[in-house]
């Protein structure tokens, strides 16, 4: 209930045993899963883990990212707080925007004229619901991974056994090492700063009559609405960003090079630098008002995200010259090795 979402909270903060450690893990948990869902995303970009044949694999793993989006978006109102409130505001407003269906639509999704106790009791349940939503399609993205093998640095198919290692200890070492080096980071993140990622007007109470001087969206939200904060068209904005977000479900036939890795790729490499670089300076400026300089950025970053996705990417592909590709993975080890004890022997 509106009346008692945010007593709730501090409730759970300040007279529940360890309260205050289970709501820092969640939301510090929530937030470095995304830090760790872009590290893969990137990765998978740079590597070319979208090309043939793994483009149902990269199409559950974009479908993912949306329903974790979705379920951050529906948490972040639950406290009920200043920036929970007009978030939410601000965000199913966009609704509106559509042509014809837009009003009814705001309305059946919030229950009401405007965002209210029926808003926060269908977002609560769809909080605890699309967890589960995700958990299957993780499921899914798995098989589809088990199907072709997963990608590698070099883009270069299995062709034997020599070619892989084996799961333990190698992979097993592997990934407990990250989870150990993860678990650091989050620790000191819940126990020395528990509000690096959070926004201090979440810890006033929402109220209606009063608007923030800046509505801020979750860091990991905030590329895709500095887009919708850099068109003065409230449908245009709204259409871009959406768009943003849909058009990485065909980057697998936007890139018409046959080479996967950018490791192979001389031209297009600096170019994806870039757009990472300017997918960060995006997330930066829609943490910041829309106006002056931020605003500025803000549209040029957009004009380059799409004229890579669109132009760049598959342009590029038709008329780089890519490097001679190894015939195997187990090739490229051995040039390592020779190279490694050339070395050596020059060293001594």
């Amino acid at each position: 209930h509106t009346d008692m979402a945010f007593d709730s909270v501090e409730r759970i903060m300040r007279d529940v045993n360890y309260g205050w450690l289970l709501r820092y893990m969640h939301s510090n948990g929530a937030a470095f899963f995304f830090i760790v869902v872009y590290i893969h995303i990137l990765r998978g970009m740079y590597y070319g883990s979208y090309k043939y044949p793994r483009e149902l694999n990269w199409i559950l793993g974009v479908f993912i990212y949306l329903l974790m989006m979705a379920t951050s978006f529906l948490g972040y109102t639950l406290p009920w707080g200043q920036m929970s409130y007009w978030g939410a505001t601000v965000i199913t407003n966009l609704f509106s925007a559509i042509p014809l269906v837009g009003d009814g639509l705001k309305t059946w999704i919030l229950g009401d004229y405007t965002v209210g106790n029926a808003t926060l009791n269908r977002f609560f349940a769809l909080h605890y619901v699309l967890p589960f939503v995700i958990l299957g399609v993780v499921g899914l993205h798995v098989v589809a991974v088990h199907v072709h093998g997963s990608n590698n640095p070099a883009g270069i198919d299995i062709k034997s056994k020599g070619d892989t290692v084996s799961f333990f200890p190698y992979m097993i070492v592997k990934d407990t090492l990250a989870v150990c080096v993860c678990g650091v980071v989050i620790s000191v993140i819940i126990f020395f700063g528990p509000n690096l990622m959070a926004e201090v007007d979440n810890y006033i109470p929402a109220d209606p009559l009063v608007t923030p001087s800046h509505i801020v969206a979750n860091w990991y939200l905030a590329p895709f609405y500095a887009i919708l904060r850099a068109i003065p068209d409230k449908l245009g904005g709204v259409v871009l960003m959406f768009a943003a977000i849909l058009i990485l479900f065909v980057l697998p036939w936007l890139d018409t090079s046959k080479t996967k890795s950018c490791n192979y790729r001389p031209v297009y490499k600096w170019f994806m630098m870039l757009f990472f670089v300017n997918f960060f300076i995006l997330g930066y400026v829609g943490m910041k008002p829309a106006e002056g300089t931020y605003l500025l950025i803000a549209r040029i970053g957009l004009v380059y995200y799409f004229v890579f996705l669109l132009i760049l990417t598959p342009f590029i592909g038709k008329f780089e010259k890519p490097k001679q590709i190894p015939a195997s993975i187990s090739d490229i080890l051995k040039d390592n090795n020779l190279s490694k004890s050339e070395h050596e022997s020059g060293v001594h």
